[in-house]
């Protein structure tokens, strides 16, 4: 190991996820934590909004003082408010099959779990559930499956996102469809990208090879180098969304924390491009799984330090909390650098439709806020949030470069914010309570006047009549 160099360009794994480096930034943010001269540089650097680097990032997450603490969630407060406003983008997770052939311990779809039952939807299982999910208001979903050649291959993922593309119920339809797959070939890739998919997903779990290897004895998943260069081999293959994460607390959050940067970092450099989102899940109990079994286990207060570095380091990135975290958590990290959220989830296969047997012994982890959708809504509404539903952005080609050269340029808010008016207006109309919709109307009264350009004003007050007229899916 001692001759491989750390290499942000490079397409090997070991080089651009390198153990020395990692371990090295690591001891750098010790010793470097009280150096107020030095902070005080990475602070105004990270407020002008063009990132910090992972060894800048490092030594924040080790910051004693709880006043330099404030001024990280001040600066990262701003730097979601001037990037993303303050919307947050709506979506759920689909899980198709939990028959998996790995061995990842944390997991309880692992293939020596005996007592959870193994499911996999068929087409018209699959229309149930999106019915359901559009009887929500939901427009983007992630689509989620364990890994098995026989149960799940290409080919059924394939056939299941034409599926759920084709269902059109009421006013309800799913305009974005994303990926959280395991690893495969850029061929797949390729394929996965003609059939229309949004983002795709995969989490490293944990950027500590060494751990990884523990956590993963057996399985295709176990070949770390293969799972970690996956954003490559998407990229190659014409993907140009991809979304990265790391599972908090499998291992050391400061490595991961730090290993999540260099692989953003990595894209940038290899590809132009980082990635669309970061997902930052915490370690939950599910069937056979305790997290009493993980002594890294992450504190409210450490995640939404987490969180907000994250935000101060990829500013121009999305990032996602799902309902693993309490209602509680995700206010706290809402506020620092949150910019997407799921509502009414369920993580069994068969969770969403009605009569389907045995769909919450399927589940992969324990959901910690239950409410529903329209309970999020109305909570996000309350607390000054504007819950879109945009899918715009996938749909008219910005994606990848296009999309990261309009954000870093601050104009991406210049469609943003009317298109989540727009879908937020929609949601109002078709699925929203009464008190939902009585918040929301106050929300788009608020922020319709202050669209900066009078011509895009203009068209979002009229597409906003035609909405409340029948009309649906205007976009700019």
């Amino acid at each position: 190991m001692s001759n491989i160099t750390y290499n942000p360009q490079s397409a090997r794994a070991e080089e651009f996820i390198h153990d020395g480096e990692i371990r090295a930034t690591l001891e750098y943010a010790k010793e470097h934590r009280n150096d107020s001269v030095l902070i005080d540089e990475i602070l105004k650097k990270a407020a002008e909004g063009k990132g910090i680097s992972h060894r800048e990032a490092a030594v924040l997450i080790e910051v004693e003082s709880r006043d330099i603490e404030e001024r990280i969630f001040h600066i990262a407060r701003q730097i979601k408010e001037r990037i993303y406003g303050n919307r947050i983008v709506m979506f759920a997770p689909l899980y198709l099959s939990n028959y998996c052939i790995n061995g990842c311990v944390y997991c309880p779809y692992h293939a020596k779990n005996r007592t959870i039952p193994r499911r996999k939807l068929t087409q018209e299982e699959i229309r149930r559930e999106v019915i359901a999910l559009q009887d929500m208001g939901h427009k983007r979903l992630a689509l989620e499956t364990g890994e098995h050649p026989l149960h799940n291959p290409i080919e059924y993922v394939l056939e299941s996102i034409d599926t759920i593309y084709s269902i059109h119920h009421k006013n309800g339809a799913i305009r974005r469809v994303n990926v959280n797959i395991a690893a495969t070939t850029v061929e797949n890739y390729t394929r996965l990208k003609d059939a229309g998919i949004g983002t795709y997903i995969l989490f490293e779990e944990t950027y500590d090879r060494a751990a990884y290897e523990r956590l993963h004895p057996t399985g295709p998943k176990s070949d770390w180098a293969y799972h970690t260069e996956a954003m490559d081999r998407a990229m190659e293959g014409g993907i140009d969304d991809v979304g990265i994460g790391a599972l908090f607390g499998l291992s050391n959050y400061r490595y991961d924390l730090v290993g999540i940067l260099m692989h953003a970092e990595h894209l940038e450099a290899r590809f132009g491009v980082g990635p669309h989102t970061i997902s930052v899940p915490r370690i939950r109990p599910a069937d056979d799984i305790d997290p009493k079994d993980f002594p890294d286990a992450v504190t409210d207060e450490v995640f939404r330090r987490i969180v907000a570095v994250l935000r101060l380091a990829v500013p121009y990135t999305g990032m996602i909390v799902s309902t693993r975290e309490s209602q509680r958590s995700r206010e706290l990290v809402l506020d620092v650098g949150v910019s997407q959220l799921s509502g009414g989830s369920r993580t069994s296969v068969g969770g969403y439709a009605e009569g389907i047997e045995d769909a919450e012994e399927s589940a992969q982890f324990d959901i910690s806020d239950n409410r529903t959708l329209d309970d999020i809504v109305g909570w996000l509404l309350e607390l000054g949030y504007m819950p879109s539903f945009c899918t715009a952005c996938y749909r008219e080609g910005r994606t990848g470069d296009r999309f990261m050269s309009l954000a870093k340029r601050g104009l991406i808010g210049n469609c943003c914010a009317p298109n989540a008016l727009m879908t937020l207006a929609e949601y109002l109309e078709d699925y929203a309570s009464p008190r939902v919709k009585l918040l929301g109307k106050k929300m788009i009264a608020e922020q319709t006047p202050i669209i900066p350009s009078e011509k895009v004003r203009a068209i979002t007050e009229r597409n906003l009549q035609e909405i409340i007229n029948g009309k649906r899916d205007f976009r700019f």
